[in-house]
């Protein structure tokens, strides 16, 4: 029994399955009492993201191995064959599942006068969506982590089918059944691995260099299925537009700022982590399909006509530049990379709150409906600016930060072996300028042209609160991203020496 409390106690476990507190308590409540389920779910998942500033504190940034971890016996079959609840933490999630725990309240305050019908059923979806990210994020057990994986899908299914615009349902299904058929091949690859290898636990098959190299390319491209989709490389991406424009503001803000990060994230824990090997022979193959990510997302924003489009396709030119880094192999590459998933996080996110903000005013979201907004929504035009040039990469602002170490990573990365990934990329920024300019123009300078914007009020007090916490980690990262490194580098420096050591292997 104290073993169990143990385990109940720990603070990863407090900080993945605290919101299920949340669920429990909202079961109880009456669904009239709609201002009492959003302070509940609200706070529930504040004390979340307090609990995980917690697990900040007892984190210690010069170990480059797991911390905090939660191994208990789960599932036993046969003698020498054991499933076990494993959970563990190091430099590659610490920051995403602090993003997760802050997004998330965010998200749902920001939903206060968004959605009005069955917010019972919104909130407890939106808790349980958090608990399926978080645990995707310390998961150490490949079993564990695919159920993780898959129960994400569950709740965000029925926010975008449920309180989505019109064309919710297809939407929905869309989101679902492109992210299961991934997963299927991961699934036979995990089952294979724990088989095999007799463990699915992660930190054992890390350790192992028994997999030949022909079984490690079928592995690698098995995984990689499921994590292109999510994260969605091109040109496995047309579910993303249709789900983010006909998901609720709050489900936008948490599809792109953490659900995507999951596809990243698999990526560098499992396909750089057991399969070092494969993972620099297909690392070319991967910067090629980023680099057509980042210049074709860049252009396909410009034509588009509704605002909440372009800043979906926005994240499939920022998510090639994470690719990028991930498979530049080397230090700055993949710290630039993990520091990019948190820019893209905050910075699309407070992109996708700012699309709701005007779409709660005049319902629409057609760029050719707006024009000189800034003059009757002041305030409103100048966190848009901020959040603007984030998204383009401005020097002192935080996207600046992660794409100049992703592109110093590529340009000096001995798995690509070529320039030419660096300079095709940066290519990508000048686009992006492009479109995220041509956007706020057309927005919020000049006169007002339509009379039905000359009413609008500017941002309420709940509002400003909404993006200040986002607003003040886009200075922090830009201006000094150097606690944020720290964090990361430790681990990063060994994964990279696990990289170069298998490669080693092979060569030899």
């Amino acid at each position: 029994m104290a073993e169990f409390y143990r385990y109940l106690t720990s603070t990863l476990t407090v900080v993945t399955f605290f919101p299920l507190a949340g669920v429990l308590a909202l079961l109880l409540i009456n669904k009239e009492r709609k201002e009492l389920i959003r302070w509940v779910a609200v706070g529930a998942a504040l004390l979340t993201f307090a609990f995980s500033l917690v697990m900040l504190a007892q984190f210690d940034s010069t170990d480059p191995g797991l911390q905090l971890g939660v191994r208990a016996p789960w599932i036993q079959i046969g003698s020498n064959w054991r499933i076990d609840f494993h959970l563990g933490l190091d430099g590659l999630s610490v920051l995403l599942v602090l993003l997760t725990t802050l997004l998330t309240p965010i998200a749902m305050f920001a939903s206060w006068t968004a959605v009005e019908e069955r917010v019972k059923e919104y909130m407890i979806f939106f808790l349980l969506l958090e608990v399926g990210m978080t645990g995707v994020f310390v998961a150490l057990d490949l079993f564990l982590f695919y159920i993780f994986w898959e129960f994400t899908l569950v709740p965000m299914y029925f926010l975008i089918g449920i309180w989505g615009g019109g064309r919710r349902i297809y939407a929905g299904i869309k989101f679902f059944l492109y992210t299961m058929a991934g997963s299927i091949l991961m699934l036979v690859a995990v089952l294979w691995l724990g088989t095999v290898q007799g463990t699915f636990a992660y930190p054992a098959l890390a350790a192992m260099s028994g997999i030949p190299f022909d079984v490690q390319r079928w592995l690698f491209l098995a995984f990689a299925a499921a994590f292109a989709i999510k994260v969605p490389m091109w040109p496995l991406h047309s579910w993303l537009p249709d789900a983010h424009v006909e998901a609720p503001t709050a489900g936008s803000v948490i599809l792109a700022g953490v659900l995507l990060k999951l596809g990243t994230y698999g990526f560098l824990r499992f396909n750089l982590g057991l399969f070092p090997e494969a993972s620099r022979y297909f690392a070319p193959a991967i910067a090629v399909l980023a680099v057509i990510g980042i210049i074709y997302g860049a252009i396909v924003c410009y034509p588009q006509k509704d605002v909440k489009k372009l800043v979906a396709y926005s994240s499939v030119s920022h998510l090639g530049f994470v690719m990028l880094g991930l498979f530049a192999l080397n230090d700055r590459g993949i710290q630039g990379a993990i520091l990019q998933m948190i820019n893209h996080g905050i910075s699309t996110g407070a992109l996708f709150l700012i699309v709701g903000m005007v779409y709660e005013r005049r319902h629409t979201r057609e760029l050719a409906e707006f024009g000189g907004l800034w003059t009757v929504m002041p305030l409103y035009g100048a966190m848009t600016l901020i959040v603007v040039l984030s998204s383009m990469g401005l020097p002192g602002l935080n996207g600046f930060v992660g794409e100049f170490t992703i592109l110093l990573g590529a340009f000096g990365s001995q798995a690509l072996g070529s320039y030419a990934y660096s300079i095709c990329a940066a290519f990508g920024v000048i686009l992006t300028a492009i479109y995220m300019l041509w956007m706020f123009q057309k927005m919020f300078l000049g006169a007002v042209t339509n009379p039905k914007n000359e009413t609008l009020k500017d941002l309420n007090w709940r509002e400003i609160v909404v993006m200040l916490p986002l607003l003040a980690l886009i200075f922090w990262i830009g201006l000094y991203p150097r606690p944020f490194f720290n964090l990361i580098g430790a681990s990063v420096e060994q994964l990279t020496a696990a990289l170069d050591a298998g490669t080693a292997l092979v060569t030899h």
